[in-house]
């Protein structure tokens, strides 16, 4: 990945290319491992016989940033650079982790593990167990060192979103994007301090906590379920073996499998988690239930919770559905109660924002396929009479997913990516796209979004 500061001449945004806070992240950047399985034998492989330096951060996909003016940025799609896991015993607990990760059983795609022996699960079984996490990195000190925050857990995470609790501790929500799979948070031991003096022991409250996976009830209540080691239906783990195999510790105590819980935001208006649910076509009428409402749910759908008295640390929750997407012409869709002659149809949700007043910005990425309609970003209020009128906002190019919106301090410009665009087509004879300079191929963007008034977006 690669960070640019980006500064504004009135309302022209351009990026600073001779700036220092231009940092490149890439596979072979030295990060450190962090505790509780730093050192770990799990985490150990020939090149780092210690378990402590990874090479690399892969598959980054949204993330989140801290109150101590850090970012963590989620691996993701990490099971899709390692190859020939079938080759392992069949009695290494190693291989049916792998399974449950998705970890190719031959070759991959890429084939990296042709080239490089730590992407070969055979040769370097534990390589694999070094990504799925969590890395924070401050793009303000060109000395520091990147860290996977393993407390955090390992999953395919999708984002990482940061609150403080009424206690004070850290709270850090983030789903498993993976049909199937869990919404998960985790809360520090520690309580946060909010002086710049204190940056460095703020850091360090994500190595040590309590990691929770929700569990919903079909009545509109929840429970997070603390993934504790030696207890209940995980008597026979360690805490390093929840860490690992974090989905694993989630079937186990029986978490409620979500149709892809991608991106899970606070919002600061009313402080209630929002999580997005990006498909499921996977899930058949046996299977639905209270909060995955829809079999063969192509368009997705969005939760409203509310943590108990308010307070992020609190291990019950109430929820309901805000919005069921897709067509609003078809029965099975929902705008929070709202008209549906009044809305634009929304299809595979993915990242969401929220602006000064609490309204929600969506991006979609796959909406061709529900709704046959390039993607997105949508504008949706979540107070007051016009809730869940939801209006598209921009349309992305052909072939191209919108992720990561995001707002200036201000709210006067609304900054987003148009990724892989073009995606799809049949090169410079047939593209798909040729965006955004009119030549092939087409290239992915930062944008900028801004009035020409130079007021508030949305407004």
């Amino acid at each position: 990945m690669t960070f640019v500061e980006l500064a504004r001449l009135g309302v022209v945004w351009a990026p600073r290319l001779d700036s220092r806070y231009n940092p490149r992240i890439t596979g072979t950047t030295p990060i450190e491992i962090t505790r509780p399985l730093r050192g770990d034998a799990m985490m150990k492989t020939s090149a780092d016989p210690t378990g402590t330096t990874v090479l690399g951060t892969l598959n980054n996909c949204a993330g989140g940033r801290t109150p101590w003016g850090t970012v963590l940025t989620a691996e993701e799609n990490f099971n899709q650079y390692f190859g020939n896991s079938d080759s392992l015993t069949d009695t290494t607990p190693q291989k049916a982790m792998n399974k449950r990760y998705g970890v190719p059983g031959k070759t991959t795609e890429r084939q990296w593990e042709r080239l490089i022996d730590r992407f070969d699960a055979a040769k370097e079984p534990n390589e694999v167990n070094r990504f799925g996490y969590l890395v924070e990195i401050d793009p303000y000190d060109q000395t520091f060192v990147p860290k996977k925050r393993t407390a955090l857990g390992r999953f395919k995470h999708e984002a990482a979103s940061v609150g403080i609790a009424s206690s004070g501790q850290v709270v850090v929500y983030s789903g498993d994007d993976e049909r199937f799979d869990y919404l998960y948070k985790f809360v520090s031991k520690g309580i946060y301090n909010p002086s710049p003096s204190a940056k460095a022991a703020n850091m360090a409250l994500l190595d040590e906590g309590t990691l929770y996976v929700a569990k919903f009830s079909d009545d509109g209540t929840g429970e997070w379920i603390p993934l504790e080691a030696g207890k209940g239906a995980l008597a026979n783990w360690t805490v390093l073996q929840v860490l690992v195999n974090t989905r694993g510790a989630g079937d186990a105590v029986k978490a409620t499998p979500m149709d892809r819980p991608e991106d899970v935001e606070i919002n600061p208006a009313n402080n209630r988690i929002y999580m997005v649910c990006t498909n499921n076509t996977g899930r058949t009428v046996a299977q639905i239930d209270g909060p995955n409402p829809r079999p063969n749910n192509a368009a997705g759908h969005i939760i409203e919770m509310d943590e108990r008295n308010g307070d992020f640390a609190s291990t019950r929750f109430t929820w309901s559905i805000f919005m069921v997407c897709g067509d609003p012409s078809n029965s099975d869709t929902y705008y929070a109660g709202f008209d549906k002659r009044d809305v634009s149809a929304i299809g595979a949700p993915d990242n969401v924002a929220f602006d000064g007043i609490g309204n929600m910005w969506i991006a979609t990425d796959g909406q061709f396929n529900p709704i046959k309609k390039n993607d997105s970003i949508f504008a949706v209020p979540i107070a007051g009479p016009d809730r869940g009128k939801l209006q598209a906002f921009l349309n992305s190019p052909p072939g191209a997913e919108v992720c990561g919106p995001e707002f200036s301090t201000d709210y006067r410009a609304l900054f987003a990516n148009i990724q892989h665009p073009g995606e799809g087509g049949k090169g410079p004879n047939e593209p798909q796209s040729v965006w955004p300079d009119g030549t092939w191929p087409a290239l992915p963007s930062l944008i900028v979004v801004t009035k020409h008034d130079g007021g508030r977006i949305g407004s």
